[in-house]
């Protein structure tokens, strides 16, 4: 049970990763003011972050480390599981994770530039002068 939950809070974890790069750049075009609030933009960038320092450091990620300790070696996996394990693990080498998971920190710097979240305390000395 703990590998399954394990599992499905790696899913929503890679899901805000993923959403965050195709939605801020199409919210930054449409005008969503959410896609620039800062500690939900700084969550992301953070998330990705050490998703590409562990891969640099030749580490696997610690939510795969953690699952594959819950589940044992004897483990049968229930059927969804086995589709989201397998949506999420893919056989190729490290180094192949190490460099897609630097491009895509590369790309949420640029996109932490290009489009620029609301700072809150700027934000709130803004307000005291109005």
């Amino acid at each position: 049970m703990a590998a399954l939950a394990i599992l499905i809070f790696h899913l929503a974890i890679i899901a805000f990763n993923v959403a965050g790069c195709v939605l801020i750049p199409i919210g930054a075009w449409r005008g969503w003011r959410w896609v620039r609030e800062f500690w939900w933009r700084l969550a992301h960038l953070l998330s990705l972050a050490a998703v590409a320092l562990q891969a640099l450091l030749g580490r696997a990620c610690f939510l795969t480390i953690w699952q594959a300790d819950a589940s044992g070696a004897s483990h049968v996996q229930p059927l969804i599981a086995g589709w989201i394990d397998r949506l999420i693990y893919w056989p190729l080498p490290l180094w192949v994770f190490a460099l897609a998971y630097v491009v895509v920190f590369v790309y949420v710097i640029a996109l932490w530039v290009c489009v620029r979240p609301r700072v809150p305390w700027r934000r709130n000395a803004d307000q005291r002068r109005a």
